[in-house]
């Protein structure tokens, strides 16, 4: 298999454990296994993927989450202060 294959194959086995967590609501990879989720998704991605991309994957996941939670948060404040300005300019 060309490295090309390997990479695609890894990302798709990410794409689907990726997938399985959302369907569960969760972020963090590894919390699902004390509901005995995702299972054969996990293992796959761990059997496709070098484990410092897994690494890498898990934590970039956890990361964008956050950012999305902080970009959320400051998009609220700003819609908040607008208001406040238009209520005080009129």
């Amino acid at each position: 298999m060309s490295s090309r294959e390997e990479r695609q194959k890894c990302w798709d086995a990410r794409d689907a454990y990726f997938a399985c967590l959302d369907g569960l609501g969760i972020v963090t990879p590894g919390e699902e296994v004390s509901r005995k989720m995702c299972k054969v998704e996990k293992k796959a991605f761990e059997k496709s993927c070098a484990k410092s991309w897994i690494e890498h994957f898990n934590k970039r996941r956890v990361i964008a989450d956050a950012q999305k939670e902080m970009l959320a948060e400051a998009e609220k404040q700003r819609l908040e202060a607008e208001a406040k300005d238009f209520k005080r300019d009129r």
